[in-house]
């Protein structure tokens, strides 16, 4: 079980090195962003950790332009930025989750174990995700509605990829703050809101049969509907 661990502090990196190999995993060092992207890249990981703060390519850009690319290692980002927005933009990179600085090692055991059980638990079979004539490709992240390829960010792609795999289930807003941001529901926000409406300009505005509806009270499901 190998880590990519990307921090340019040597005292971190010397603490939380140890720890993870007295855990049984193996750790590769990367001290900036550009070196990081090279290893993701080239090897196989069980986990990217990496903090947002560092040189090169930050943690945030990392982790979108590896998603781009089609890396979907389970990544984890260690910042002292710890606030909901920016949290959110980590989120919208496409990363799993978001430890905020300081942090307990024990913690960040914990985050490991679920978002690699997460990953793990998603069927590797399952390539690509249909649903009416919209249709999700799981290897190429390529997203089509008919014969429009339709353009998503790290977010939006995550929020879709849920409703594809639970379409005609009613998903709370609970359900979705779980899953999508991995963070308890905040009844005073109105993120899921905002980006339901995002996703519906993209997925439902140019076709004349919407796939995307609210339950008033309840949440969101995605269902065709005469």
């Amino acid at each position: 079980m190998k880590i990519l661990l990307i921090e340019d502090d040597i005292k971190i990196i010397q603490s939380l090195r140890k720890g993870l190999e007295e855990n049984g995993y193996e750790v590769d060092i990367a001290y900036d962003g550009t070196i990081g992207k090279l290893l993701a890249r080239r090897n196989d990981y069980f986990v990217i950790v990496s903090d947002i703060i560092i040189p090169g390519i930050n943690g945030v850009q990392l982790c979108r332009e590896l998603r781009s690319a089609g890396v979907r290692t389970p990544f984890i980002m260690l910042t002292a930025l710890g606030a909901l927005e920016e949290k959110l933009v980590g989120f919208d990179a496409g990363a799993d989750d978001y430890l905020v600085k300081p942090f307990d090692f024990l913690e960040l055991l914990a985050r490991i174990k679920v978002v690699t059980k997460r990953v793990q638990s998603e069927p590797v079979t399952a390539n690509v995700l249909r649903y009416a004539d919209l249709e999700m490709n799981l290897t190429t992240r390529e997203i089509t509605r008919g014969s429009q390829r339709i353009d998503l960010t790290g977010k939006e792609y995550a929020l879709l990829e849920f409703l594809l795999r639970n379409a005609e289930r009613v998903l709370s807003k609970v359900d979705i703050a779980e899953k999508i941001w991995d963070i308890r529901f905040d009844t005073g926000t109105n993120i899921i809101e905002v980006y339901i409406t995002l996703l519906r300009k993209k997925i439902d505005r140019d076709f004349p049969v919407k796939l995307i509806h609210t339950h008033y009270g309840v949440g969101y499901v995605l269902k065709q509907e005469a």
